[in-house]
């Protein structure tokens, strides 16, 4: 049996990650394809049909044809088709996306591409890390004092595509440098995501090649 999605990603993709493990909380099998971004398959036309942006991740719903692109747009997608993690009130839908946008602004760039560097994927001069270590401290910062305020999720009493959403940028700040030592209460909060059922670490969600649905 065809899995409803397939997933075209890169087994390094912070973003991707995003999506593969809103696919496996929710339950939903889901075929896996491989994009090479080293040699440039995000740039081919087949993958522009499906990606305008020739970044992955990219989605496709197979019930309708559906291509999706942004992990954000994808999760707020899944949860709508899936009924799981958009939040159990409007109030609780309207703050995970808050914190689905501020992620995006103030998140995932100084972690994402501290991680690059250190991997030797980008170069950046000094001056550059000292600006994304200082965005990534403040960023921290701020979720830390939500968390240490008594909050156990980002958005009501149960896990959203806001926690998703960001559980996939923090699980990879050590490799941007930061071991979230002086972060116990995001600590507190990665140990009970990664408790939820059903939960992959990046290391075995995506693959270095494509696979079915299993």
């Amino acid at each position: 049996m065809t899995a409803r999605y397939t997933l075209h990603g890169f087994f390094m993709s912070g973003p991707a990650y995003k999506v593969g493990l809103m696919l496996t909380l929710c339950g939903e099998a889901f075929d896996y394809v491989s994009v090479n971004l080293r040699e440039g398959q995000h740039k081919t036309p087949e993958f522009l049909a499906l990606n305008r942006y020739g970044q992955v991740p990219a989605l496709v719903d197979t019930s309708n044809g559906r291509s999706l692109c942004q992990s954000g747009a994808i999760l707020d997608y899944l949860a709508d088709k899936t009924g799981q993690f958009g939040g159990a009130t409007l109030d609780d839908r309207l703050r995970a996306r808050e914190w689905l946008f501020w992620g995006w602004d103030k998140l995932d760039a100084p972690i994402y591409r501290l991680r690059a560097w250190k991997r030797g994927f980008r170069q950046f001069d000094e001056a550059q890390v000292a600006m994304y270590e200082a965005e990534r401290k403040a960023a921290l910062d701020m979720l830390e004092k939500w968390f240490e305020a008594g909050h156990v999720w980002l958005a009501g009493d149960q896990p959203t595509i806001a926690d998703i959403d960001l559980f996939g940028v923090v699980v990879f700040a050590d490799e941007s440098g930061d071991d979230l030592t002086a972060y116990p209460a995001i600590r507190g909060w990665m140990d009970r995501f990664s408790a939820l059922p059903h939960f992959a670490p990046p290391s075995t969600l995506l693959p270095p090649e494509s696979r079915k649905a299993v």
